[in-house]
């Protein structure tokens, strides 16, 4: 198993390397001229900025102090995502290169004719005279060539030289490319640090009693706390679903990235969650790669309620959470007898899983509804064709058999601050009674 994870490790670092000297080529070597500013201060940068990802990436799991941490992760994630998308925009911008060098057509453009009009022929140097007196000119010396003058031996240009057309093509390419990249990369972080988006969905459940229809939950997942996201992305997550007024609350798993000590007072903002009837809390896959047991504790002091494969009946339906799939490697996986054995079976339950993949279980177990999360929704495009790989839902509401499985986007971001294409949000799932 080392030697898998030194492999793979080598493999990152390879794939980190080769993109660094081809972003270094095409945003630093093309378009400068060897010894200016620009060339030196973009090498340094594309020295410094990979190893502060790498510093990101380590120091979590080396158990560097927290304070380190939150150093490096601000610019080590945030130019990870920048990577991306100055990646996607050099690709591109390869498509218009290739077109425009090697193409007959874009040939063609680059040596057809000037339009406006034939220039005019230059006037023909008259012929000297014979009568003409030799030696100098009685009129004076020659004026000095249009393009410069002369100082001794020194040529003094009058103007810049202009940029041949292939420098002309590296430097406006160059230039787009990162205002495409960057620019995506500021939008996305924006999204993320402005809060979640509010959403409302109606699921009619056929077991759901009347007198529950109507019965609102809010829906919040993947909020992430970390070195990055800390107490103000809380308050503002804690703060748009109190606006709602829910009757219940979940918190479906990958609540922190951190160790109490380090994150406790980031999640003490919920405290402060209102609803009719508690909030409650089942574990991600996140939770077990800390001490999933130590935060299970301090939820329950914050007013959580954390369920461990248990249930709990509310008025017209039953409520059950289990562990994530994750917890199995510490032997407290999800256990579904225990959590949905002996019920009645003519009441709706509602299971909150973390995991989308867990449906198929739930399946097996008639649950009606599986509230989840895990997926981010894909957090940075082309990341939901990848999340699509290993889950059955991505986001959104969907059905297997008669189960039902909403898989919220998560309120949160896990690396990067950035979302693009799959914007972070908070949902309020309304019940309906068939009928």
């Amino acid at each position: 198993m080392a030697a898998v994870f030194v492999l793979v490790g080598l493999v990152v670092l390879c794939a980190l390397v080769g993109a660094h000297l081809y972003l270094w080529r095409r945003f630093v070597r093309d378009v400068t001229a060897p010894g200016g500013w620009w060339r030196r201060t973009g090498t340094v940068l594309a020295v410094l900025l990979p190893l502060t990802t790498i510093g990101a990436l380590v120091s979590g799991q080396a158990g560097a102090p927290f304070l380190l941490e939150q150093i490096l992760a601000w610019p080590g994630y945030l130019w990870l995502a920048c990577l991306l998308y100055l990646m996607l925009a050099l690709l591109a911008a390869e498509l218009v290169r290739y077109v425009l060098r090697r193409t007959p057509w874009g040939r063609a453009r680059a040596t057809a004719p000037r339009t406006g009009g034939p220039e005019p022929a230059p006037a023909p140097e008259p012929a000297p005279s014979e009568s003409a007196p030799a030696g100098p000119d009685p009129a004076g010396p020659d004026p000095a060539p249009a393009t410069g003058g002369t100082a001794g031996s020194l040529t003094v240009p009058l103007s810049a030289p202009v940029p041949t057309r292939r420098v002309f093509l590296a430097r406006t390419l160059a230039l787009t490319a990162g205002a495409a990249g960057l620019g995506t990369t500021a939008a996305g972080a924006y999204g993320v640090l402005n809060g979640p988006t509010l959403k409302h969905l109606t699921i009619p459940l056929a077991k759901l009693g009347e007198r529950a229809s109507g019965f609102r939950i809010a829906v919040v997942s993947d909020i992430h706390l970390g070195p990055i996201l800390g107490r103000a992305h809380t308050q503002r997550i804690v703060d748009t679903i109190n606006r709602t007024q829910p009757d219940l609350v979940t918190i479906v798993g990958d609540l922190v990235d951190g160790t109490v000590g380090d994150l406790g007072p980031a999640a003490e903002p919920l405290r402060a969650l209102r609803s009719r009837h508690g909030s409650y809390f089942v574990t991600g896959n996140h939770e077990y790669f800390g001490d999933a047991h130590a935060w299970v504790d301090h939820l329950r002091e914050l007013n959580v309620h954390p369920l461990e494969n248990a249930r709990r009946e509310l008025p017209g339906f039953d409520l059950a959470g289990v562990n994530d799939i994750q917890g199995e490697a510490q032997g407290e996986g999800p256990d579904y007898d225990k959590a949905l054995g002996d019920r009645d079976t003519s009441r709706a339950v509602v299971l909150m899983a973390h995991q989308p993949v867990m449906v198929h279980e739930a399946a097996d177990h008639h649950v009606d509804l599986q509230l989840s999360g895990h997926t981010h929704g894909g957090q940075l495009w082309p990341g939901p064709y990848l999340a699509a790989l290993a889950n059955p839902t991505v986001a959104g509401l969907d059905r297997y058999g008669d189960t039902q499985l909403y898989v919220t986007r998560g309120a949160g971001a896990w690396g990067p601050p950035v979302r693009v294409g799959a914007e972070s949000d908070v949902t309020v799932v309304t019940l309906a009674a068939k009928s």
